[in-house]
């Protein structure tokens, strides 16, 4: 079976399209030229803005045009994460979808965009299935969401018609999102410069993989390993011991994902090769021993390498390691409102070199509670300001707050018991979804998130339940069917 043969059938078939499409945050341009070219294709009215959003209209099929105005919508980037050993060109190369065992996954090790690419999906087949009847219908695709909710942020606020929302950027059949968390991140820059080493220094390489990584959001609280985090325990430890010199630490990669994997280059003394290969051997042992199951495929490995002619300054590289060992990083309070519910977190996302002699690490904190919000990026900041560092906070993203008296919540709850036979789970997300933003412009929207089942979402493990995406597509179809008369 392939994927184009799996029900529903227009979905999966848009899917497999969308899949083809190079399509990470900020270089939209083909997502967007395609989404355009299906209006076109289907006389559908089709308007772009200034920052690149997609507006698609389809007017009331017949019987239908006393209904209420529903928006649907999905933002059209999508994580582009993968295994350091993949090969994969995103700007170039298409995704493969194959089915495994009841699920959707990517071929290659590499993110496969069902966040939130069937979402678009079901947009597309609501705009185009002419066995599909509702009321009138705007399907907004929007930009940059998983980067910085650009397309959310500068959406015009009078853009829209409708006075109900429907977001399609879920990832657990079964469960209706009401809430979500406002976030920021917090960026600082060491600028560095560089020292000789001695002429008989040795080097090696450390990389460290082999962590389950995950949504920042959704991940948060089940105490997944910190590739930033290990790798920095390992190289304050190798320092204190040996007296080691820096010359490269990389780890992580996006702000919204959990780092899974860090690269160090290390120097030190021939009388140290020994004794350091032996530490960091004992090191990998007791670390896995920490974290047990919950990170069964941690690996530690070392090699060989040429010994650079300089290395970090060793007050740069000492700053850098003790910021990093006082950054927090995952819940910092759980709800008081919302059982089980995280109200706020931060994630140490990632460290990098920058070509101008600059190592910017990254955080993003998440919370329901802006002044929570803000606490814990100001603590962040001021950890890395009193190491010397430069640092940059975005203006960041307003939370949702529930609105329990929802009446596009009621209908779908309805739906959702005449379909399935049992409640949904009604409650708010740690994850920040576009709703926030679309309530400051549009203050009198009625909205709801719901999607299909969608599992290690930011991470080369995605995946995305074949039979929770009938079920999501039928409860979809069915609250449309179901919308109210004006």
């Amino acid at each position: 079976m392939i994927i184009k043969d799996l029900e529903p059938n227009k979905i999966w078939t848009y899917f497999d399209e969308i899949c083809r499409i190079p399509r990470l945050s900020k270089d939209e341009d083909k997502i967007r030229a395609y989404l355009i070219e299906f209006a076109h294709k289907h006389n559908l009215e089709v308007e772009t803005d200034s920052s690149g959003n997609v507006l698609i209209k389809k007017p009331a099929d017949p019987g239908f045009e006393n209904r209420i105005s529903v928006v649907l919508q999905s933002h059209m980037d999508m994580v582009g994460e993968k295994n350091a050993s993949t090969v994969h060109d995103w700007k170039r190369d298409p995704i493969l979808p194959v089915i495994d065992d009841g699920w959707v996954r990517a071929e290659k090790n590499t993110t496969l965009g069902a966040d939130d690419g069937i979402g678009i999906a079901a947009q597309l087949t609501i705009l185009s299935d002419p066995d599909v009847k509702t009321g009138p219908i705007e399907c907004l695709f929007t930009v940059d969401e998983e980067s910085g909710m650009t397309g959310a942020l500068e959406l015009k606020p009078d853009w829209l018609r409708s006075k109900t929302l429907i977001n399609l950027d879920s990832e657990d059949e079964g469960e209706l999102f009401i809430g979500c968390a406002g976030g920021m991140d917090t960026v600082s820059y060491f600028n560095y410069a560089t020292e000789r080493i001695r002429a008989d220094a040795l080097s090696l390489e450390i990389k460290l993989t082999g962590l389950r990584g995950g949504h920042s959001g959704d991940n948060i609280h089940k105490g997944y390993g910190n590739s930033v985090k290990i790798m920095n325990k390992l190289l304050i430890r190798l320092d204190s011991l040996f007296g080691i010199g820096l010359y490269d630490f990389t780890a992580g990669n996006l702000r919204n994902a959990l780092p899974r994997e860090a690269f160090a280059k290390i120097t030190f003394s021939k009388e140290s090769y020994s004794k350091i290969c032996e530490y960091i051997d004992e090191f990998e042992m007791i670390t896995k021993e920490e974290l047990g199951s919950i990170e069964p495929n941690l690996q530690i490995i070392y090699s060989d390498q040429p010994a650079p002619s300089h290395i970090l300054e060793k007050q740069i590289q000492e700053k850098l390691n003790m910021a990093l060992d006082k950054c927090p990083h995952g819940v910092i309070t759980w709800s008081e409102k919302v059982e089980g519910l995280v109200e706020t977190s931060t994630n140490l996302a990632s460290v990098l070199h920058t070509d101008d002699n600059k190592i910017r690490v990254v955080t993003s904190q998440r919370s329901s509670d802006e002044d929570a919000k803000h606490e814990i990026s100001n603590r962040i900041r001021s950890i890395f300001l009193q190491a010397g560092a430069e640092v940059e906070q975005a203006k960041g993203y307003p939370g949702w707050n529930p609105n329990t008296d929802s009446e596009i919540l009621n209908l779908t709850m309805t739906s959702y018991r005449k379909l399935f036979g049992k409640d949904p789970v009604v409650r708010a997300i740690h994850a920040g979804l576009e709703c926030g933003l679309f309530l400051e412009k549009y203050p009198v929207l009625d909205m709801i998130s719901f999607g299909p089942t969608i599992k290690g979402a930011h991470t080369p493990q995605e995946r995305i339940s074949i039979e929770s995406n009938q079920k999501f597509w039928d409860l979809l179809l069915d609250v449309l069917r179901n919308i109210p008369e004006e």
